[in-house]
């Protein structure tokens, strides 16, 4: 049998790589199949859609999985099992970078269940998996008859040394100021995500307009691609949706009006939906038992709309939002650091009705997160964890563990405050957000709570960052916008964007961005960047009325920490044999020390509650790996006593010569030490035979020669001033 022949599209990025995207060989029982390939780096991306709705579903049950297998990369997994397991976080964050870019492309009334599935089979360092993700995924949606209003694509814009460019190779990632992943159809921008080193809003939108340019390129081809395939249209015909237009109309008759006086009249989260249910409610007493049980699946789906609909105008015509703030002002902010005696940096941060308690935890080489994927290993030494219990909310649910959006959150608050540590800081850090109240925006409460406790903790951070999540509401009919400082949860689900952003005093430092509605402008993104910044400025100002900069010094029961850098031939000295040595210093001194290579140096990490025990350590490490210096003057004890001079230490295992022609500058007759003694040297050089060589004398005042004595003119002079005897012929 012969090989299927493929059906294949190619463009290129701007800098001449070349991308293809392949269906008809694998996975044919896929509603859609395409392999993706950019270099040596391959994505398998499929998607299946079942025909109908399953009963009672009203949403779309969509599901993105991404996974990176580990033969891409030629690397077999370092788990126990040796073979993939639960996904990464970094898995997780492609699943939702990709989802939240689909997700609102599907029909609103489409209910089936949809599966898109990602795998990488193929890893080249110099094309990272996760810029094809969005791609991959939507060309397999785009060759199958599935209701989409796509195609999409995903491209990571970065800037280096001032350029920008899409889709770095691993190595110039690390290069960039700018790292930003967009989302997009051909028409709008749909998702933002990214860090960067506190660049302005005007960056930020060139940045993503540079993005968008490129996504067309991509979107053209997978258009292309659909035509080959004779898929592009029709698409497959549903039914997802019953619905009564006579229950509908006499909904919004006689809900509405008081919908939009609750919306009108300022309150609190808890009772604003309690005096929303109570209309509801109103409006379904009506009906006897028999004819509630077949009107009211429909008037709940008809409230939904009026709700979002009272409220949506009552923002745009009004200016006054649900809990009575103008479209600018931010919820009122009370914070507290120190709240937890046994951590090493707390603080509270309430925002309204959300708020978020935060610990900082100190801690050494050997606490740090070990990230293994495909692409890389290494120790991450700074990293975020974020909590959201569902008492946060007021509700009881069931515990399933971390949850994507659990892992998204954290993620975002970690990229906003990871640039503000200091290359030189010596500790691992974990930050654990807790949130304990949530009505909007817990992930910038995150952020926020995270600089309060980074600097309770005495983590001299670079600067303070605070966030801020914006919305947007509009109406298409009237071109009608507002941009909405500091959002409830209620406006961030009614609402058409939800845009969070993060920084310092001088510019961004991480956003994230969902817009639910076609056709964006530039003129609002723009607005609603501005508008961000001056409501992130006065969060700021309002969290460094607590504390204004970090503690001079970590607490007295946080460890502390000294790094020290040795020749990489002393790390085995240091740890002994068997690691007797380095046992027995942390056993002596109750500090741990962590050795690492790197390079041709050897990296010290020394850690305790006691700083003298820590300086003790550091003398003992000293010790073992001391080098002396030409010149320099060192404090030695006299170990052994000869007619011709003295052998000193000057530190353990390292002793030299002071010859007793080098004790004064007098002629002596005896060495006037005993053993024990201690002395100070200078460190001469070496002799012919590799010794050391002391001098006490040069430390001294030279004493006046004699009234005319003088030195002979034809004798050379030694280094210290001295006539010295020209050598016999023949003398050695």
């Amino acid at each position: 049998m012969n090989a299927p022949e493929a059906i294949i599209e190619k463009f290129q990025l701007k800098d001449g790589r070349e991308i293809s995207i392949e269906t008809g060989r694998l996975a044919k029982q896929a509603n859609g199949s395409v392999v993706v390939k950019c270099g040596g780096t391959m994505l398998l991306a499929t998607v299946v859609a079942n025909k109908d709705a399953n009963p009672g579903v009203d949403f779309l049950p969509l599901t993105v999985d991404y996974r990176e297998k580990f033969y891409a990369g030629g690397k077999i997994p370092g788990n126990f099992f040796r073979r993939e397991a639960r996904p990464s976080d970094e898995e997780i964050l492609t699943m939702r970078l990709v989802d939240r870019v689909l997700r609102p492309l599907f029909p609103e009334d489409f209910h089936a269940e949809v599966q898109v599935m990602i795998s990488l089979i193929s890893y080249d360092k110099e094309a990272m998996p996760e810029d094809l993700a969005g791609l991959a995924a939507s060309a397999a949606i785009a060759i199958t008859d599935i209701p989409f209003n796509g195609p999409m694509s995903e491209v990571r814009v970065v800037r280096i040394d001032g350029e920008l460019s899409v889709n770095p190779s691993f190595e110039n990632l690390k290069k960039a100021d700018i790292d930003i992943m967009v989302g997009a159809t051909k028409d709008s921008i749909v998702m933002v995500e990214g860090i960067m080193d506190e660049i302005s809003e005007a960056e930020m939108i060139e940045a993503i307009q540079y993005a968008h340019e490129e996504i067309k390129v991509q979107i053209a081809a997978q258009e292309r691609l659909a035509e080959r395939v004779g898929k592009a249209f029709p698409k497959r015909e549903y039914s997802h949706e019953n619905h009564n237009e006579e229950i509908r109309e006499k909904v919004w008759k006689e809900t509405y009006e008081k919908v939009y006086d609750i919306a009108k009249t300022p309150s609190a989260k808890e009772e604003r939906h309690d005096n929303f249910a109570a209309v509801l409610e109103e409006f379904l007493s009506q009906y006897s038992e028999e004819e509630r049980a077949e009107v009211e699946p429909f008037a709940k789906i008809y409230y939904h709309d009026v709700e979002k609909e009272a409220m949506r105008q009552m923002i745009l015509n009004e200016k006054v939002r649900l809990d009575g703030r103008d479209p600018q002002t931010i919820r009122p902010i009370w914070s507290e650091i120190d709240y937890l005696p046994g951590a090493h940096g707390s603080a509270i941060f309430t925002r309204g009705e959300t708020q978020s308690l935060t610990a900082v935890t100190l801690g050494s080489i050997k606490d740090a997160n070990m990230v293994d994927s495909v692409a890389s290993q290494y120790d991450q030494k700074f990293f975020l964890h974020y909590n959201f219990p569902p008492f946060s909310t007021g509700e009881a649910r069931p515990l399933r563990g971390t949850s994507r959006r659990e892992v998204g959150h954290g993620n975002l608050a970690q990229r906003a405050l990871q640039n503000m540590i200091p290359v030189e800081n010596p500790y691992t850090i974990r930050i654990v957000s807790d949130i304990l109240e949530s009505n909007g925006s817990s992930s910038m409460a995150t952020v926020c709570a995270g600089t309060l406790a980074l600097m309770d903790a005495g983590v001299q951070i670079s600067k303070p960052v605070s966030g801020i999540a914006m919305g947007l509401i509009t109406d298409p009919k009237s071109g009608k916008f507002t941009v909405l400082s500091d959002i409830l949860g209620d406006e961030d689900h009614l609402g058409d964007m939800d845009f969070k952003v993060t920084g310092t005093a001088d510019g961004i430092t991480a956003c994230q961005m969902d817009i639910k509605i076609q056709g964006l402008t530039m003129d609002i993104m723009t607005t609603a960047l501005n508008q961000a910044k001056e409501g992130r400025l006065h969060i700021l100002g309002e969290i460094l009325k607590t504390i204004d900069k970090p503690r001079a010094d970590v607490k007295p029961h946080a460890p502390k920490m000294e790094v020290l850098e040795i020749p990489k031939d002393f790390i085995g000295a240091v740890i002994g044999p068997g690691g007797k040595i380095i046992q027995q210093m942390q056993k002596d001194f109750e500090t741990v020390i962590a050795i690492e290579e790197i390079g041709e140096i050897g990296r010290i990490e020394i850690s305790g509650v006691s700083r003298e025990n820590i300086n003790a350590t550091i003398a003992a490490i000293n010790e073992i790996t001391f080098v002396p210096v030409v010149g320099e003057v060192y404090k030695g004890k006299v170990v052994k006593v000869m007619d011709f001079g003295a052998f000193v230490a000057i530190a353990k295992g390292t002793e030299g010569l002071l010859h007793i022609s080098e004790i004064e500058w007098r002629r002596l007759d005896k060495v006037p030490y005993a053993e024990g003694d201690e002395v100070e040297v200078k460190f001469m050089g070496y002799d012919d035979r590799k010794k050391m060589k002391l001098s006490r004398k040069v430390l001294l005042p030279r004493p006046p020669r004699p009234e005319g004595d003088k030195p002979r003119q034809d004798r050379p002079r030694n280094g210290n001033g001295e006539n010295q005897k020209p050598q016999n012929e023949g003398e050695k």
